[in-house]
């Protein structure tokens, strides 16, 4: 006797027919991503260029490059600078793969970014360098417990520093 034989209850067929439709949904939508490795270089905390491609790490956002935060001291120190030279450090050790298949609102793909099996955009936001931002909230909360990074004293979030201090047309 065959599968296709069997007399299935309607609720089977009707799930079996969904769990199809998903798994070519599912097959179609990873064809879309896109994949690039190569050497990437820092733009500023949170986006890079690889592969002459212009990226924005998706599920964080680091402090911007002309922004400031203050330590515990009371002692302002450069966090948006500190926070491209920290992804400088992680992309300087070897070949990056980022991944995505979303833009921004500025057409930068969203991606992942991995290096020899670390996840790139989790250890920016770990060692307090960036703000979880749709994602890894594990590490936020890890960074903040240990004071680390923007977590060592006050701080404007990115996104509330951006609304302050707008672009200039044109930059």
């Amino acid at each position: 006797m065959s599968l296709m034989s069997l007399r299935f209850p309607a609720v089977v067929r009707a799930t079996l027919v969904l769990a199809a439709i998903m798994a070519l949904a599912l097959a179609l939508t990873r064809q879309d991503e896109t994949a690039s490795t190569g050497f990437a270089t820092a733009i500023d905390g949170d986006s890079l260029r690889l592969d002459g491609v212009e990226m924005r790490l998706k599920g964080l956002d680091a402090p911007e490059l002309g922004q400031t935060c203050r330590r515990s001291d009371g002692l302002d120190w450069p966090c948006g600078r500190e926070a491209r030279a920290a992804l400088r450090k992680l992309l300087g050790r070897g070949l990056a793969t980022c991944i995505g298949q979303e833009h921004d609102l500025y057409g930068r793909l969203l991606v992942t970014c991995r290096m020899r099996g670390a996840d790139i955009n989790a250890e920016l936001v770990r060692q307090g360098h960036a703000v979880a931002y749709g994602g890894y909230t594990a590490e936020e909360r890890e960074a903040r417990s240990d004071a680390r990074g923007v977590w060592s004293g006050s701080f404007q979030r990115p996104a509330e520093w951006r609304k302050a201090h707008p672009r200039e047309p044109g930059r």
